[in-house]
């Protein structure tokens, strides 16, 4: 990959704008100086975020310049590409039809030009997983949707945030069919994935992982189940006898208590929650989920579309705005790597 000479162009999903979404875009964008950094080019439509800068009292010093097609997009200015033609009205806090149909218009259009090139790397805001599920989305979420998008075999749902970042052996699925995607070849291709992102994404040479168990104290020796000792600690053997810094299987909860997790430079639970949960108690502010293994750069905030906050002029932007700047990174990471 050469080095580009323009600013990296930036592809930032709408989102359900009856949530947060347009709210954080917002709050971020109007930050003078992010235009010295990127390009953005927010896939919705120019009419509907001109109300929503009114609702939430935003200076109309926010100027946006509307076009087309991706190839329009001006250096130092906020692009809105328009996803669609009609005047929707906005109902903060309301899940509705329409705003979900949006929500895929945004992500499907930035996602056919993140695939073809025309952009750099793309940020997505909030969705509603119920509403905007039609023919041509049928996943539980952004995640899936992009592996199916990029027909990629694998990927890792990466929470990344500047003192700890943690990943997922087992990602959207019934609490109850977790222990189906615990085996030996699942945990290898994440942990694969961890240890190559971590080089070349996030410019980490010897990476120093940490594997959570999936029991209870890691399974007490087998007395609380036997995955971790026949599954779990063969395979950190494995790594370590090839010469990687991976260790464990660590029980989950003495291992945020005692902040352990210090020690490491990423984390890979077994589990949703297991991982979700002190990550977000510890990040909330400024974490991100990062979706590696594609063959292409997706970012997003690690909240929700928090609709009970949504056009009240509430939401706090800061997590959006780390998304922006760690899909930058991330990119400059890349291009040195291969340089």
């Amino acid at each position: 990959m050469e080095s580009k000479q323009h600013k990296p162009i930036i592809g930032i999903t709408l989102g359900d704008y009856n949530g947060i979404g347009p709210e954080v875009i917002l709050k971020t964008i109007n930050d003078g100086e992010i235009l010295k950094f990127f390009t953005p080019v927010i896939y919705a439509s120019t009419s509907l975020l001109k109300k929503y800068r009114k609702l939430c009292i935003m200076s109309e010093d926010i100027g946006f310049v509307s076009i087309n097609e991706i190839g329009d997009a001006q250096q130092k200015k906020i692009n809105i590409l328009d996803c669609w033609t009609e005047d929707y009205n906005l109902e903060p806090g309301l899940v509705t039809e329409t705003a979900g149909k949006c929500a895929f218009l945004s992500l499907q259009k930035c996602t056919e030009d993140l695939k073809n090139g025309f952009i750099d790397a793309m940020v997505t805001a909030p969705i509603n997983k119920k509403n905007i599920q039609n023919v041509d989305f049928n996943f539980v979420g952004h995640t899936e949707y992009l592996q199916s998008a990029f027909a990629a075999p694998e990927v890792l749902m990466f929470m990344v945030s500047e003192n700890l970042k943690i990943a997922v052996v087992s990602m959207h699925v019934p609490l109850q069919d977790v222990r189906k995607d615990i085996t030996k070849e699942k945990i290898e291709a994440r942990l694969q994935i961890m240890l190559q992102s971590l080089k070349k994404d996030f410019g980490i040479t010897k990476p120093k992982i940490a594997i959570l168990g999936l029991n209870p104290h890691a399974g007490d020796a087998g007395l609380i189940g036997k995955e971790d000792i026949e599954i779990i600690k063969p395979l950190i053997e494995e790594h370590k006898n090839k010469g990687n810094l991976v260790f464990g299987p660590y029980p989950a909860d003495g291992f945020f208590a005692a902040k352990t997790y210090t020690s490491f430079d990423a984390v890979l639970a077994m589990y949703h929650d297991q991982g979700l949960i002190p990550f977000k108690m510890l990040a909330f502010e400024d974490g991100v989920n990062y979706t590696a293994g594609l063959k292409a750069i997706r970012t997003s905030p690690d909240h929700g579309t928090a609709y009970d906050i949504a056009g009240k002029n509430l939401a706090n932007e800061h997590s959006f705005r780390a998304a922006v700047y760690t899909a930058i990174d991330i990119l400059k990471n890349k291009t040195n790597t291969v340089s």
